[in-house]
């Protein structure tokens, strides 16, 4: 398996104050609900605007000096990555989510054009107008490609990336195993149509929720990478490979709004779950 990079940059307001709780055995942990938005391009070349809101984890020390500078509304670059579980449910189902964990946490400032910084959304959060949002990961598919195109014919593949990570525990380092999907869009998606399972990837992209409701109409979330860019590592001796394949142009990471037989690209804003 190729050598796990796994990287998370966001820069977001806090659409809540954040409260500060404890694990039974003492570990304080800071939970901030960020909203930011992406300036993206279509395929007719006009730029849009996408709203994203992700929920980071803070741990430790660093979660208790932060709980009282923080407040709704105030501006933030988080410094983490993704992180990985699962779970089994009430009903005996197999649940898994994907989150950000932060390695670091800067407050920013707004500068003197403060009122223009943000936007309110319909339930009164503040919104970063020009925010960041990007994943960086390198892996191995868990399964081939899965191409399909959109009734307007759109192409679009499927990725399941497994990532791995190194960490220390008491001294120790251990291994662990993230499960990413992946969605590509466009002439990037038809080029890495052809990937098959255990193939080594270089993913580009930001973070993305979906939404949808299941057989029992509960409402189900999800966390993916929207891809904008792929590189083929090849397989051999070294850190990760021998090197890579051609890289492959990047695709506007935006879909337009033509109507998909396949999830929403973004979940509205009244079915978020913060």
């Amino acid at each position: 398996m190729a050598r796990g990079l796994n990287n998370v940059y966001l820069v977001g307001t806090l659409t809540q104050a954040p409260e500060l709780r404890y694990t039974p055995g003492g570990l304080a942990i800071l939970e901030l609900n960020l909203g930011g938005n992406d300036h993206v391009l279509g395929d007719d070349g006009q730029a849009r605007e996408l709203a994203w809101y992700h929920r980071v984890t803070v741990f430790g020390n660093t979660a208790e000096s932060l709980a009282n500078q923080l407040e709704a509304g105030s501006p933030v670059f988080v410094d983490g990555r993704l992180n990985y579980r699962s779970w089994e449910g009430q009903d005996g189902q197999r649940r898994s989510a994907l989150d950000v964990n932060a390695n670091r946490i800067d407050v920013l400032s707004f500068g003197p054009r403060k009122d223009e910084a943000t936007v309110t959304d319909v339930k009164g959060q503040k919104r970063l107008q020009n925010a960041l949002n990007q994943v960086t990961i390198i892996g191995n598919l868990t399964r081939d490609a899965e191409l399909r195109y959109t009734p307007s014919g759109s192409a679009v593949t499927r990725l399941g990336v497994a990532v791995n990570d190194s960490y220390q525990v008491k001294g120790e380092w251990q291994e662990r195993t993230h499960f990413v999907d992946v969605n590509i869009w466009r002439d990037l998606a038809e080029a890495c149509g052809e990937l098959a399972k255990g193939d080594p990837v270089f993913v580009v992209g930001r973070l993305v929720n979906d939404s949808w409701t299941d057989k029992e109409g509960n409402r189900r979330y999800t966390t993916r990478i929207e891809g904008s860019r792929v590189e083929y590592l090849t397989r051999g001796p070294g850190t990760g490979g021998a090197g890579t394949r051609p890289v492959q142009e990047e695709a506007a990471s935006a879909q337009t709004s033509q109507s998909l037989d396949i999830d929403e690209e973004f979940p509205p804003e009244e079915d978020l779950p913060f």
